[in-house]
């Protein structure tokens, strides 16, 4: 056993795990047992199963001794219209029932079997690929936000993040170079009309065509507005290899220090 977390390297070899590795206790009220079940699964929204027709229930995850072997097997199960479906997770072998159940819901995502919550009453995100690309999307510190960042910071670029090129424009670029007066921003190859990687949606299609034209025409908008300003934007798309994306930005920020006295040659004043 595992000093650290209470596990064990396989399954007990010469006698039954103890009932508390698996085992609730008697007599505990259905809240009880909901409240174990949201602790282990991180939370009561990361217990939910999509079903047929867009519907959803909640899952458990139920733990199962074979005495034969001296085994655990954890099984993840949930309730739809009077029948008990299950699936089988994998074996656990922790000390305790708190470890094993966390471990079944590990497994349960690890395989794929869960899903986002419903949406609320009146909710666009109708489907589970919709209400998945939700909660991916970030609004800042995306990972090609932060792996832009570093490159640029490691060639000794300083920038300010998230902030408004322009005070009286409330529009938010993702890296911001004030004296140079360039605006960097990522954009998401879905929420902004990537042409290599986007694909309509198939449900609610009016919606979301709406919404990424609306998008690409605020990027459009917000480009010419900065321009007037004497700002240059720069648009980096999320597939873009961070290096070659890096070197663009690196190129026009360096190109913005330069005066045109020195692109000219520094030309000197002649004899008189």
């Amino acid at each position: 056993m595992s000093a650290d977390d209470g596990r064990v390297d396989r399954a007990w070899a010469d006698s039954l795990p103890p009932e508390r590795a698996w085992k609730g206790r008697k007599g505990r009220s259905r809240r009880a047992v909901a409240a174990e079940q949201d602790r282990a699964a991180g939370g009561s929204d990361c217990r939910w199963v999509d079903l047929d027709g867009d519907r959803q229930a909640r899952a458990s995850v139920e733990l199962k001794l074979l005495p034969k072997t001296r085994r655990l097997r954890a099984y993840l199960r949930w309730s739809d219209r009077g029948r008990s479906p299950s699936r089988y997770l994998g074996e656990v072998g922790a000390a305790t029932r708190a470890l094993n159940l966390a471990e079944g819901w590990r497994l349960a995502r690890e395989k794929g079997l869960l899903a986002p919550p419903a949406p609320a009453p009146g909710s666009w995100a109708k489907s589970r690929a919709i209400r998945l690309s939700m909660q991916g999307n970030k609004g800042r510190d995306t990972e090609p936000e932060l792996q832009l960042r570093s490159i640029l910071f490691q060639n000794g670029l300083r920038y300010r993040v998230n902030t408004r090129p322009l005070n009286k424009l409330r529009r938010t670029a993702d890296v911001v170079f004030p004296g140079a007066k360039v605006a960097v921003f990522v954009d998401g190859c879905y929420w902004h009309g990537c042409p290599e990687h986007y694909r309509p949606a198939r449900e609610n299609q009016q919606f979301w065509h709406n919404k990424i034209d609306g998008n690409k025409a605020r990027d459009i908008e917000t480009d010419q507005l900065l321009a007037e300003g004497g700002w240059k934007s720069i648009r980096v798309w999320e597939h873009e290899e961070p290096q070659t994306a890096a070197l663009r930005v690196i190129t026009a920020v360096r190109a913005s220090r330069v005066s045109p006295q020195s692109l000219s040659g520094q030309t000197r004043p002649s004899r008189p």
